[in-house]
């Protein structure tokens, strides 16, 4: 934040998270309060008893008071570790529960994101987010709150009873005190300070990390396993100097309040054993003062730990708070508009213009229009970066043209509902993405409860069903993280599967077929005829037998359509696309 009243807003956004947050747990956060009370109450009363002690004496002719003290003392301090550990117990439940419900609003907000938030955040750092970021959250809640709490109940009523016990001395601690908080409020800025860069640090290991592991297949191909060690050790040695700094500085505060706090106590303690020496004060009065002061001094120093903890939290919520303001780049209008029960499937672009976001000068479609009518084929060939993917991702609203307007039955796909709109496709990318849960589970995907009998059609469908069969437990077999079971084909089918079972209205195949061998690919190009019949499907062309089988082929080139037709027509009447034939379907011409 580059000015005050940006920075005093972000803090006022933390509280507006937690808050809401914590409020459901009301009637638990109120019997953590009684309970602390009681505890604190407990606490505060053995000095009492121990003066009674010491005055009386320890001699024989008192001993049947000195058993009833002592019996006192033992059940006050019961009740204490009682209150104490119950207490621990609810506030470490609500902490528990608060970062959960946290957890759950930071990934809602990031499943929100349009593509354009993937593309400028790392993983690393979205994960760091939601794990480490939200730990310190329920450190605040479950942990650092409550010793705030008790700390302050304690000093509060050990410094009562302390102007009861003996003003004069209560009144000379209490002209120490500002040398206390003054370096407390310094130390607590310049720690708040330290710990962003800590957590920015542990975010950056992380997300190299997380690179490197989903690389892992190209790292060990090229043998840079050396290297990538070297960078993430760096990494995590950044991470463990911002570490470090963050640990030293809340030392330095710790060791200079407990100094200024029991050095000041000692003070007093000799005062007070003047006064002894006189007669004016009771041992008994000295020693109750002494445990009180101790108590006071104890909190002080416990509380100079949470306001270190405090402001390192805060860092790691103003991180929360930039992601929780951080605005979907494309979400759904208030009011949206319906589709119709009888979704057809009709496509049309008028005039679009697009370019990435993170590329505005590049345009990467030029005044592209297109009229699909519902239940037709059409092809899209091209040489890469055409702009061929990019109607898919823009027929998804997965990003928004600068100009132009894309229909969907006629209607504008901005003033649809987002869900609704992107539950009427299904993509079949050249890039599978399998989940790591089992076979039938990836099939189901896309459907709102799991349907055997679907589940086991669609893969029957795609040819799935051969190498389902024969893993060890056939549809409910794990399938390991990123599909590492299964083969590139075997995958490809898979995803075919799982576009079958939605019974999509509008078809995306972006060279679907591109992984399988020969024999698979003629028994998957069946299966995606059959399922295309009668709807509306776009296919971004790779192989010459889907093509053929296309109502229209449309050529594109560097971000415009420059041709369009049937197979036989543009060999003869598109240099690019004769080209394209040549170069890519000579052995199936």
């Amino acid at each position: 934040m580059k000015n005050k009243d940006k920075k005093q807003s972000v803090n006022i956004n933390q509280l507006a998270l937690i808050w809401p947050l914590v409020v459901p747990y009301k009637k638990y956060i109120l019997l953590a309060l009684v309970l602390l009370v009681l505890a604190a109450a407990a606490n505060l009363s053995l000095p009492v008893a121990f003066k009674q002690m010491i005055d009386l004496g320890f001699s024989a002719e008192n001993s049947e008071q000195l058993y009833k003290y002592f019996l006192i003392v033992f059940v006050v301090t019961t009740l204490m570790v009682l209150f104490s550990s119950l207490r621990y117990y609810w506030v470490s439940w609500i902490g528990q529960r608060v970062v959960t419900d946290l957890r759950k609003k930071v990934y809602t907000q990031v499943l929100k994101q349009a593509p354009e938030f993937f593309e400028r955040t790392k993983t690393g750092e979205i994960l760091s987010r939601i794990n480490t970021d939200t730990t310190l959250v329920e450190t605040v809640v479950g942990s650092t709150f409550s010793i705030a709490l008790r700390s302050t109940v304690t000093f509060v009523g050990a410094a009562f009873m302390m102007i009861i016990t003996s003003p004069k001395l209560a009144g000379m601690i209490a002209i120490m005190l500002p040398i206390i908080v003054i370096p407390i409020a310094i130390a607590g800025r310049k720690i708040q300070k330290l710990s962003k860069t800590e957590q920015g640090r542990i975010a950056d290991s992380s997300a190299l990390a997380t690179e490197t592991i989903n690389a892992m297949n190209v790292v060990q191909a090229y043998a840079q396993e050396p290297k990538e060690n070297k960078k993430f050790h760096k990494a995590i040695n950044n991470a463990f100097v911002a570490s470090v700094a963050s640990i030293r500085m809340g030392t330095i505060l710790s060791m200079l309040v407990g100094f200024i706090v029991f050095t000041s106590i000692v003070f007093v303690l000799w005062m007070g054993a003047q006064d002894v020496i006189t007669g004016a004060m009771s041992a008994g009065t000295l020693s109750q003062f002494v445990m009180y002061a101790t108590m006071s001094a104890t909190t002080t120093g416990s509380l100079s730990r949470v306001w270190g903890e405090l402001k390192k939290a805060s860092g790691a919520l103003e991180r929360i708070m930039e992601l929780m303001n951080t605005k979907p780049d494309i979400e759904t209008i208030n009011n949206p508009l319906l589709l119709a029960k009888n979704v057809k499937g009709s496509l049309v672009f008028n005039n679009v213009n697009f370019a990435y976001p993170s590329r505005t000068e590049l345009n990467v479609l030029t005044s592209i229009s297109i009229d699909i009518k519902a239940g037709e084929t059409v092809a899209l060939v091209g040489p890469s970066g055409a702009g061929k993917s990019t109607l898919f991702q823009l027929l998804m609203r997965f990003y928004e043209p600068q100009s132009g307007e894309i229909l969907f039955d006629g209607v504008n796909v901005n003033q649809l509902n987002l869900s609704q709109l992107r539950s009427q496709f299904s993509l079949v990318a050249q890039d599978v993405t399998i989940f790591s849960t089992t076979a039938a589970d990836n099939i189901a995907y896309g459907l709102v409860d799991l349907d055997d009998g679907i589940i086991q059609k669609s893969a029957k469908s795609a040819h799935a069903d051969e190498f389902i069969e024969q893993l060890d437990k056939q549809y409910q077999t794990y399938l390991g993280e990123r599909g590492v079971r299964l083969s590139g084909g075997q995958a490809q089918r898979l995803s075919i599967a799982r576009a079958i079972a939605t019974q999509p209205t509008v078809l995306l195949l972006d060279e679907a077929t591109s992984a399988l061998d020969a024999e698979n690919e003629r028994l998957v190009q069946d299966a995606l005829n059959e399922i295309m019949k009668d709807r509306t499907t776009l296919v971004i062309a790779h192989r010459l037998a889907t093509i053929r089988k296309a109502d229209r082929i449309l050529v594109m080139d560097k971000g415009e359509i420059v041709a369009q037709g049937k197979h036989s027509e543009l060999l003869e009447n598109s240099p690019l696309y004769a080209k394209l034939a040549r170069l890519q379907f000579t052995n199936q011409l």
